[in-house]
């Protein structure tokens, strides 16, 4: 990868160990569901692994799709393989972009009506669920009409708002540990300050590179 500066090294190794933290959690997340849907064990409404093992298709076609947009969005944010295979990098993006609604779409759902951490986190969900699909959507609007500035911003917007999907668990994990709050209130906390800090993180990485091509995104 060429040369990108301190700042730039530093945000991308950021983006490399949220993106490894989602693919964990995401693999834990298989390790406990796998069994349970082969053995038809469906865990008690309380816990955690309810949801799963009870709806699972409204859980992975959130978290599946999701897995491979965090994946693919990365290499269409580097500008050294859109330079060299702006085709293949045309179409990833387009499977991209329909991993990324795919997943926006049932985030929202399952975060709706099967939220663990109550109102809180449903909220969270559905706000920035709408966030992410919306950003997906006017990233698209705009490279139909060739604005690629525009196209770029609004994918980067998108993809720091899919990565949260990493902080939260992290968050979950230190409010949980500290003795701060049990797990189930951990989530809703969890949820609007990791969306809250992405959401702020992309603007102000916009402000401060505004007309930057480090980072391009999927067209």
């Amino acid at each position: 990868m060429e040369s990108i500066g301190i700042r730039g090294r530093f945000v991308w190794g950021l983006l490399f160990v949220l993106v490894l933290v989602v693919l964990v959690f995401a693999g834990i997340r298989l390790a406990i569901d796998v069994p349970n849907l082969m053995s038809g064990t469906v865990p008690d409404p309380a816990e955690f692994d309810h949801r799963y093992a009870r709806y699972p298709w409204l859980a992975y076609l959130h978290i599946l799709p999701g897995v491979g947009y965090l994946l693919l969005a990365p290499i269409q944010l580097w500008r050294g393989f859109r330079n060299r295979n702006i085709r293949w990098h045309r179409r990833i993006g387009r499977v991209a972009l329909t991993l990324g609604l795919t997943s926006g779409v049932f985030a929202i759902l399952f975060g709706l009506f099967l939220s663990f951490g109550g109102p809180l986190e449903a909220s969270a969900a559905v706000v920035f669920g709408v966030w992410f699909v919306t950003c997906l959507i006017l990233a698209y609007r705009f490279i139909k009409r060739r604005e690629v500035r525009h196209h770029r911003r609004w994918m980067i917007r998108a993809f720091a708002t899919g990565l949260a999907v990493g902080t939260i668990r992290l968050w979950i994990g230190l409010l949980e540990a500290t003795g701060l709050l049990s797990l189930r209130d951990a989530f809703g906390v969890a949820f609007w300050l990791s969306f809250v800090m992405h959401a702020a993180a992309a603007e102000l990485w916009l402000r401060w590179r505004p007309g930057s091509q480090e980072f391009v995104a999927a067209s």
